[in-house]
């Protein structure tokens, strides 16, 4: 159920802008599931989208900010964002991205409102450069 609700949230993000393809901001969110930086399919479709995006909307920057939730030790956690981080960069290359279009920064931990989950993800800020 909790899984539900959070694609129904990726969905809306990454929905909330289609209609403006000139408006900088455009956010992707990737969710992970707990202690891991594994990418499973739902997380592929939404690296797919943001590299499309990307790719077709020169003069862009994806910023790649990475989150863990709180549990465990602060610096397993940073650890932790920094790879979820890589491994999104490392599939948006691999999607066509220019590395020069990405910027990269983990986070550590962050606290949740509702589930842990939501502390367990990569956002994909896309701007102007």
């Amino acid at each position: 159920m909790h899984r539900l609700g959070l694609l129904l949230l990726l969905f809306l993000t990454v929905t909330s802008s289609a209609g403006a393809d000139d408006t900088p901001g455009r956010k992707f969110v990737v969710f992970f599931q707990e202690w891991s930086a594994a990418i499973d399919e739902p997380a592929q479709s939404v690296i797919r989208q943001a590299s499309e995006w990307v790719k077709s909307h020169p003069g862009t920057t994806a910023r790649v900010d990475g989150f863990a939730d709180p549990t465990g030790s602060r610096e397993a956690n940073i650890l932790l964002s920094d790879l979820r981080a890589q491994v999104v960069i490392d599939q948006l290359i691999s999607d066509g991205v220019d590395p020069n279009q990405v910027l990269r920064r983990g986070n550590g931990p962050v606290q949740f409102a509702l589930t842990s989950q939501e502390s367990r993800r990569v956002e994909v800020s896309i701007d102007r450069r």
